[in-house]
């Protein structure tokens, strides 16, 4: 997880600086998606694109479970939202847009119900501080 999102926001740190951060999420997260994904990162874990929603300021990541994750009932959501909150919190890359006060949404479907959300997340300023 910490691989990826180095691979997200190094390329946004390395902008313009005439390129307001908002435009450089949108940019950075629209062209990883696009060049990267779908990627497969596990066994049992794709990350299908990124993209950042304005209204909110939150980088959201999606992703699918396949395999044995892919299961509702075999999920552990509060340790699956401290491994993520951990990576987030050392990840260094990001540091210009937590200083900023973004969100980070993390959205897991299943790949056997299309559609069907299993787990999703999000994290604001107050958590990863």
């Amino acid at each position: 997880m910490k691989k990826i999102l180095i691979f997200l926001l190094t390329a946004g740190l390395l902008s313009a600086c005439q390129e307001s951060l908002e435009k450089r999420a949108e940019r950075t997260l629209q062209d990883y998606s696009e060049k990267n994904c779908p990627m497969q990162l596990s066994e049992s874990i794709v990350m299908d694109s990124c993209a950042f929603e304005t209204d909110s300021h939150t980088l959201h990541y999606f992703y699918t479970f396949m395999g044995n994750m892919d299961n509702d009932s075999t999920l552990n959501t509060s340790s699956m939202r401290q491994l993520l909150l951990d990576a987030l919190k050392n990840e260094t890359t990001t540091r210009v847009f937590k200083e900023a006060g973004y969100s980070f949404k993390y959205t897991y479907y299943s790949q056997k119900q299309k559609g069907k959300i299993l787990f999703e997340t999000v994290m604001a300023k107050e958590d990863y501080q």
